[in-house]
């Protein structure tokens, strides 16, 4: 039920609160004559405080947290010039690292599949450890950050509004699910199933349950490098950057797109549009990184395991996955 409660009937203001349901509340007005703005500032905070005279955000943190912006401390320039970075940054690192091998008396076309799993490993530690120097370099210069920027909390992880494992349990459920239905669109409306040769799993195939140690770099390169870079540079900067100029909804949309493009993977883009448009909605409901850091490590090291079980029972996984 709804009440209106008069609070006061003032010559040149008239105060309401409005009861929902017994437990929001908010305050209405009406200003009679409107001659006098300055007045009516002063004694709404001297009759109802400040903190009450600042209804709109209590209203926003006790609503839908998805919906939640962050606080952005800077500009699009900004943005621009750290997103540009962290991608010259990534392309750099990997020929530097293609120039330096010969150098360093490494041939990789000669080299055994648990060499070469290993030189992966090491060339995605580096990347990630570039990258992500690029993102905290340039947000230290604007310490001290909102609490919820770059936030890996570990604390209340079954929390209803925003623990990290239990959203990251829904957000996973709700992407398997998204991604199963948008690959049956997507092999319906296209009649034939696209070549996969540029996918990078399909790269991979050959390490792919090869050996015990082929498979654990591919899991700590898949499960754990790759979801803390992409999520602190896709999620932790760039869509919660985007906060500042767009609602939450919006930005988590471009982000994901953003993110599907720069799988350079054209025939993959709807289902990691999917992927990434889940990742983005998780970490909104939470602010914690942790959520989609977590959703994508299973998601990544889930299907590496997977096609391992699969290539050990003697199936065709390069055969699979042209088929699905």
């Amino acid at each position: 039920m709804t009440e209106c409660v008069r609070l006061f009937d003032h010559p040149i203001i008239k105060v309401h609160i409005l009861v929902l349901s017994g437990v929001d509340i908010c305050v209405s007005w009406i200003i009679r004559p409107i001659k006098y703005p300055n007045i009516f500032q002063y004694e709404i905070k001297a009759l109802l405080g400040a903190q009450l005279f600042d209804y709109p955000n209590i209203l926003q943190e006790s609503g839908w947290p998805i919906l939640r912006r962050w606080e952005v401390p800077w500009q699009w320039q900004t943005v621009s010039l750290t997103s540009l970075a962290c991608g010259l940054g990534f392309v750099l690192t990997g020929l530097t690292e293609a120039i330096a091998l010969p150098y360093l008396g490494i041939k990789p076309d000669v080299l055994s599949l648990d060499d070469k799993a290993e030189i992966l490993l090491f060339d995605q530690s580096i990347t990630t450890a570039v990258v992500l120097g690029i993102i905290y370099s340039v947000a230290n210069t604007f310490q001290p950050l909102p609490e919820d920027f770059f936030k890996y909390d570990l604390r209340e992880p079954f929390n209803l509004q925003k623990g990290w494992l239990l959203w990251a349990g829904i957000g996973l459920a709700g992407a398997i699910l998204a991604i199963s239905l948008t690959g049956v669109a997507v092999s319906f409306f296209n009649g034939e199933t696209p070549q996969r040769e540029t996918d990078a799993l399909v790269r991979l195939l050959p390490l792919i349950g090869s050996s015990n140690l082929s498979t654990a770099c591919l899991v700590g390169i898949t499960g754990v490098l790759a979801p803390l870079l992409e999520e602190t540079v896709f999620r932790g900067f760039f869509m919660t950057s985007l906060t500042k100029w767009v609602p939450t909804p919006v930005a988590v949309v471009i982000s994901a797109a953003v993110f599907a493009l720069a799988h350079l993977t054209p025939g993959e883009f709807p289902q990691l549009f999917v992927l990434g448009t889940a990742l983005g909605f998780s970490y909104a409901q939470t602010h914690n990184l942790l959520t989609p850091i977590t959703i994508h490590s299973f998601w990544n090291s889930g299907v590496i395991l997977f096609l391992t079980f699969l290539q050990l029972q003697g199936y065709d996984i390069r055969e699979l996955l042209q088929a699905t």
